[in-house]
């Protein structure tokens, strides 16, 4: 991948008196309107041969040009990993996470990451903010992720997600039985004494939080626990964990929202020990569907449940008959 940028546009008439920022990010759209006011300031995009700056106010007329070289946007390693691509093309690729492999460093986990393991893969994702990632999972949630190849890529994404086109289904095994589906809408934030945490915050004088949606349905339920497809509307830290501990059926496994392990009157130990040492929270993201950023082409891929999962359902559906 060429690390030069070489575009040369007019400025149509009708743009005249708006903001030099602005016109770039409606005339170059396959870059953020952060690094093209970065390239303003730094003299890469000019009007007319000359450097302005961002809330410039242009004529109509103006030949913008930018001379662009894309620099190495951190200082992490590249460190050669497994990773279980599932779709790749010269503009994205799609992962499937296994549970336990952090996404991206962090204090505590400096290395080992799944950027680290991406800037191995293609050395050209070290000129892209984030090695391309444009959105998370958990380091103990598993399955699908999408991530950038590009700049272009990456704006595209990242504007879909903002739109919400960008669907995200996850299963996931919660304690209690559910009798049907619904849609969690409660707003969320840092949790106000545990720093760790997310949590339902009313928007009150103390704080206020983000708009946080969750749609559920009922795909399988047993004797004290259900099975449910989650999709995300909106993409909060810990969104699903949250929303399903508020409605009283936290995920199984899940160290910081799932409380008390409550265990079915009268359940084998075989059932007793799976859920006891459940060894993370029990959620995969399944589903993954998009609007590819060059080609316009509806995408959609499927993860299968992991393993973990698999044997703990088997156990519960065990545990009903």
């Amino acid at each position: 991948m060429s690390n030069q940028i070489h575009l040369d546009i007019e400025v149509p008439a009708e743009y005249a008196g708006q903001r030099f920022d602005q016109i770039a990010a409606d005339l170059i759209p396959d870059y953020s309107r952060a690094r093209l006011q970065a390239w303003i300031k730094t003299g890469q995009l000019t009007a007319n041969g000359r450097p302005g700056k961002p809330k410039d106010k242009l004529f109509g007329g103006e030949q913008l040009q930018l001379r662009a070289e894309l620099e190495p946007q951190g200082e992490w390693l590249a460190q050669p990993m497994d990773l279980h691509i599932v779709y790749e093309d010269d503009s994205l690729l799609v992962v499937n996470k296994p549970a336990g492999l952090v996404v991206h460093p962090a204090a505590g986990n400096p290395d080992g990451t799944l950027l680290n393991g991406l800037l191995a893969h293609c050395a050209g994702q070290q000129n892209i903010p984030r090695a391309g990632i444009v959105h998370r999972l958990d380091k103990d949630t598993s399955g699908l992720m999408v991530v950038a190849k590009t700049l272009q890529a990456q704006a595209d994404l990242v504007d879909q997600l903002k739109a919400r086109t960008v669907s995200r289904q996850y299963d996931a095994i919660v304690h209690g039985t559910l009798s049907g589906g619904g849609t969690v809408n409660a707003p969320m934030g840092r949790h106000r004494q545990h720093r760790l945490k997310m949590a339902v915050v009313r928007n009150t004088g103390e704080g206020s939080g983000k708009e946080a949606i969750t749609h559920y349905r009922l795909q399988e339920r047993f004797r004290g626990h259900t099975l449910v497809r989650c999709q995300l509307e909106t993409g909060r830290t810990h969104q699903i964990r949250v929303h399903m501990a508020h409605i009283r059926h936290p995920l199984v496994g899940d160290p910081l929202y799932g409380g008390r392990n409550k265990l079915p009157a009268g359940a084998g130990p075989e059932l007793i020990e799976a859920l006891q040492q459940f060894p993370r929270q029990a959620l995969h993201a399944a589903e993954l569907a998009l609007i590819h950023p060059v080609t316009a082409e509806p995408m959609h891929w499927s993860a299968p449940m992991p393993e973990d999962m698999l044997q703990l359902l088997e156990l519960l559906r065990a545990d009903n008959h």
